[in-house]
């Protein structure tokens, strides 16, 4: 099987694109939407392009940190930020918010590989294999995994509650 590069995974939610938006672009809550993540730390109350955070990390006993910085926050567009460890490139995460009418926001998350290439791709690859248990190869589809618990409790937690039906109590 070849190397998957690139994985998104998308879901419809009951409720507008900025509401949607802030949910995934405030860092300080991945915690609640990540199966992997268990914290985060930001300097500053801003989430910015250039705004550095680090994600706290948990697959079983193994934990890890890495570092993040803001690529993109487009209120109710996209937010995305660049993870790197020991400096080096590990991945772009990223969210694509679209309104698709009905009060309704179609919700992507995207993952892409960035170790590619040269000597220090190798040497990331191997420090994710040791700190995650997972190899680069297997990366995709264990993120693609998180992806969709990740997707389903934002769902829970954004979409508008359904309309009680006619004669039940409130």
């Amino acid at each position: 099987m070849e190397r998957e590069w690139v994985v998104e995974e998308s879901v419809a939610i009951e409720a507008g694109p900025r509401a949607v938006y802030a949910a995934v672009a405030d860092v300080r809550r991945m915690r609640e939407w990540s199966p992997e993540v268990f914290a985060t730390w930001v300097r500053g109350r801003a989430i910015v392009p250039g705004v550095r955070f680090v994600g706290f990390n948990r697959i079983g006993w193994r934990v890890w940190f890495t570092t993040c910085q803001v690529t993109s926050a487009v209120p109710g567009q996209a937010f995305a930020f660049r993870v790197s460890t020991f400096g080096m490139p590990v991945a772009l995460w990223g969210y694509r918010v679209e309104d698709i009418g009905d009060g309704s926001t179609r919700l992507t998350e995207y993952w892409e590989d960035l170790r590619r290439g040269g000597r220090s791709a190798g040497f990331v690859g191997l420090i994710g294999k040791i700190f995650t248990g997972v190899p680069a190869e297997g990366r995709a589809e264990v993120n693609r995994a998180g992806m969709r618990a990740t997707l389903d409790r934002i769902k829970a937690a954004v979409s508008a509650p359904a309309p009680a039906p006619e004669g039940s109590p409130s």
